[in-house]
C-alpha cells in the first residue's frame, strides 16, 4: 500500500479533497480511554466519553462546513454505535442501512484522510517514551476499527494485533499478550503456513511468561499443534524456532510452570518485529452489538453545548 509514514499536519483533519462524509472513528476502552481518529483525548477527568466523542467530532463537522459520520467502537457498552455530526454540534444515531455504503474505494478514501501507518507512527513513540498505556490503548483502536472495515485477516488487521499483543506484553500483561499473538499465529497458520514460524515464536514467548496451569495446558496445547505443523511441512528453518517447539513439549511433559528468566529465543523472537494476525475466536473479537437507532447518549439537539446531550 502507499501509506505516508508522516501524520498529517493541521491537527489530523481529513484532506480537503476527499468525498463528502468521510467516516472518522472513535473507540472508548474498557477503562474509558477514549480516541478519536488515532489520537488519545484528554477528558479533564470528569466529562463521560459519549460527549468527548461528540466535541471531537462536531469540531470536525465545523471545521469542513459539512456534515461528518463517525463509527464509535464502545467497549464499555459493547456496543458498535454509527453517527451524523452536524456544523450546528446537532448529531443523531443511524442504523447500519443508513451509513455511508462499505467497499473498497470507500475504505481507500478514509484511509487516505488519515493513512493507518501514520497512527502506528504515533503508538511507537508512545512507547518509545514509555506511555504503555496510551500506547496499548491506540493499538487496541487500531486493530479494533481495521477489523470492523477489512476483516480479521487482512494484514493491516493482522499488523495492528501483532503490535497490540507486543504492548500487551511489556506492560506485563502476559494472559492477554498470548490470546492476542495466538489469535495472530492461528489465523497465520491457516492462511499462510510459510510465514507462520515467527507468529507461533511470538505466542510461544509469551506463554511462556504465564502461571496459570489451565491456561499453560490450554494454551500449551494449541503452541504444540503448530509447532508440529510447521515441522511436518518443513518450515522450521532457524534453531530458535526449534528450540522454542521443544520448550513446549518438555513444559507440557513436565508440568512445568516456571517462568524462564531472560530466555534469548522468547526475546528475540517478540522484538522481531510486526508482521502477525488475528483470529475470531478470540474472545475480544466477538461480535458488538449494533446500537439501536435514536440511542440517547449519542444523540444531541442543534445549539446544545458540551456535555448537554439531549
Amino acid at each position: 500500500m502507499t501509506h505516508s509514514l508522516t501524520p498529517r499536519d493541521k491537527g489530523n483533519l481529513p484532506a480537503l479533497g476527499a468525498p463528502p462524509l468521510i467516516r472518522l472513528d472513535a473507540y472508548v476502552a474498557e477503562d474509558g480511554s477514549t480516541v478519536v481518529n488515532g489520537h488519545l483525548l484528554d477528558m479533564g477527568g470528569t466529562r463521560p466519553p459519549n460527549e468527548t466523542i461528540l466535541d471531537a467530532v462536531a469540531m470536525f463537522a465545523r471545521t469542513l462546513g459539512a456534515p461528518v459520520a463517525a463509527t464509535v467502537i464502545d467497549r464499555t457498552a459493547q456496543q458498535v454505535a454509527r453517527l451524523r455530526v452536524h456544523p450546528d454540534g446537532s448529531s443523531r444515531t443511524i442504523g447500519e442501512e443508513e451509513d455511508l455504503p462499505p467497499g473498497r474505494e470507500r475504505t481507500a478514501a478514509e484511509e487516505e484522510a488519515f493513512p493507518p501507518l501514520a497512527r502506528v507512527e504515533r503508538i511507537i513513540q508512545h512507547a518509545q517514551r514509555e506511555e504503555l498505556h496510551a500506547a496499548f490503548v491506540l493499538a487496541s483502536a487500531l486493530r479494533e476499527h481495521l477489523t470492523l472495515r477489512r476483516g480479521a485477516e487482512d494484514e493491516l488487521s493482522l499488523e495492528a494485533r501483532a503490535i497490540e499483543a507486543y504492548l500487551a506484553y511489556l506492560r506485563g500483561d502476559y494472559m492477554l499478550s498470548t490470546v492476542l499473538a495466538l489469535t495472530v499465529a492461528r489465523i497465520r497458520c491457516r492462511t499462510d503456513l510459510n510465514r507462520a514460524a515467527p507468529d507461533v515464536a511470538r505466542a510461544t514467548a509469551a506463554w511462556q511468561r504465564l502461571w496459570d496451569e489451565g491456561q499453560v495446558a490450554t494454551r500449551g496445547q494449541e503452541l504444540l499443534h503448530m509447532w508440529e505443523r510447521l515441522s511436518a511441512a518443513g518450515l522450521l528453518q532457524e534453531a530458535s524456532h526449534h528450540a522454542m517447539a521443544q520448550a513446549v513439549r518438555s513444559r507440557l511433559a513436565q508440568g512445568d510452570r516456571s517462568v524462564p528468566q531472560g530466555s534469548a529465543p522468547a526475546a528475540a523472537a517478540l522484538t522481531a518485529g510486526p508482521g502477525r494476525a488475528p483470529a475470531p475466536a478470540a474472545p475480544e473479537d466477538k461480535p458488538l452489538k449494533p446500537t439501536r437507532r435514536g440511542l440517547r447518549r449519542f444523540t444531541r439537539r442543534a445549539g446544545r453545548s458540551p456535555g448537554q446531550s439531549s
